[in-house]
């Protein structure tokens, strides 16, 4: 709930807003003009409706701050409220369109310059949600509508969604089909907790948990084609779509090293190979002895060039979303191991190698830095501090 702002003196700042309980309903309660104020924003107490009040409150407290508060119109401001009109909502122009049509023609304007998965995945479910779900399609509603996205999407969800309306109406107003964007600083104002996206939704595989999903795989009728592909994820810590695009052309010949520059992503015409990665334009990852032992057992005469290093069973691109509902799913539940998304092989490789030391050239016994798991895998020492905190705690002291 937001907090109180004081003064050094101890005394709360003008505007200053606290959403609080009484019978039931949230209340927000304020000072304005000299006098205690309470507005009934009509929410009952569920956690859903609680982050909803605490936009309510910063959109009233930024409202007193401005002065552009009118104590005569609470609308916005209550539950009733998001199904009329405010005197601060845009006003409706005439033949003005909807969010569908903006959208529809923001993703045409888009189309020739973002990647076919942000086409398939993210814009096609940003589609799904304008057209089908939201209740309301008036940019004159966008009141609403953030509010029907805080109360019915998870906050990352809602975030991004609310981004790239955002973006939308801004292309809009550049383009004149618009007067202006109700639509600005919404997103800002939502909290994602930690852990809602693949990146830090951690939550790794034990050494043994792993050794026992590798012979899973291998003993497994139905899906032993996909050992391979498994071994060499939790060996690698790549990133599902990275380690599907392999072609023996980025592997060299005497299988010292691996060149990761492509991901396999889903289009709006199926899966498609794209050049680059998530983070990054390419990189290179140095290969152990197991680890060549792999992919010498695997490695056909004819396994050069184009050829796919992990083919699918007939021939075409592995989709790593049917191989997590179907075989990852199937295999993880007849061995007995809690189930986690195949995103964890990732979070186990980084896992392991942060907690095993490995011999040096010196003969010692040494671990890894932060530094250099982060270029093996792709990502920043950032992340690997910020988000694995719970491995080997020494690397967690900023030296200076």
């Amino acid at each position: 709930m937001p907090m109180k702002k004081k003064t050094p003196t101890g005394r709360a700042f003008k505007g200053s807003v606290k959403a609080i309980l009484s019978n039931g309903r949230i209340q927000l309660r304020f000072h304005f003009a000299g006098k205690r104020h309470y507005i009934s924003t009509g929410y009952p107490d569920t956690p859903q409706h609680w982050k909803l009040a605490q936009l309510k409150a910063a959109e009233l407290e930024k409202d007193i701050l401005y002065e552009r508060f009118d104590p005569q119109d609470l609308s916005k401001y209550t539950l009733e409220g998001s199904s009329r009109r405010s005197r601060f909502a845009p006003s409706p122009q005439k033949n003005q369109p909807t969010l569908t049509q903006l959208w529809e023609k923001y993703v045409e304007f888009k189309r020739p310059n973002v990647s076919p998965s942000t086409l398939a995945k993210d814009y096609k479910n940003i589609e799904r949600c304008v057209n089908l779900h939201l209740p309301k399609k008036s940019i004159a509603d966008a009141v609403a509508i953030r509010d029907w996205l805080v109360a019915n999407k998870p906050a990352n969800s809602a975030k991004r969604i609310l981004t790239q309306i955002n973006a939308c109406c801004d292309w809009a107003v550049k383009s004149q089909l618009i007067e202006s964007n109700p639509f600005v600083g919404m997103a800002a104002d939502i909290r994602v907790p930690k852990g809602e996206s693949e990146d830090t939704d951690i939550n790794p595989f034990s050494l043994e948990e792993r050794d026992r999903i590798i012979e899973g795989f291998k003993s497994d009728r139905h899906y032993k084609h996909y050992a391979p592909l498994i071994e060499f994820l939790f060996m690698t810590g790549c990133r599902p779509s990275e380690g599907v695009a392999l072609q023996w052309k980025h592997i060299v010949d005497d299988f010292g090293t691996i060149r990761f520059e492509q991901a396999v992503v889903e289009s709006e015409t199926g899966l498609v190979c794209k050049k680059g990665l998530k983070t990054q334009k390419k990189r290179s990852f140095p290969v152990n002895p197991k680890l060549a032992g792999l992919l010498r057992s695997i490695k056909p005469e004819d396994g050069t060039g184009e050829t796919k290093v992990f083919p699918a069973p007939k021939g075409g691109w592995i989709d790593a979303h049917n191989l997590t509902n179907r075989a990852w799913h199937k295999v993880l539940e007849r061995i007995g191991v809690e189930y986690r998304k195949l995103y964890q092989t990732r979070h186990t490789f980084i896992t392991a190698a942060l907690e095993t030391p490995i011999m040096m050239s010196d003969g010692k016994m040494r671990f890894l830095e932060a530094k250099d798991i982060a270029k093996l895998v792709g990502t920043s020492a950032k992340m690997i501090y910020e988000h694995y905190a719970g491995a080997r705690k020494e690397l967690f002291v900023p030296e200076f």
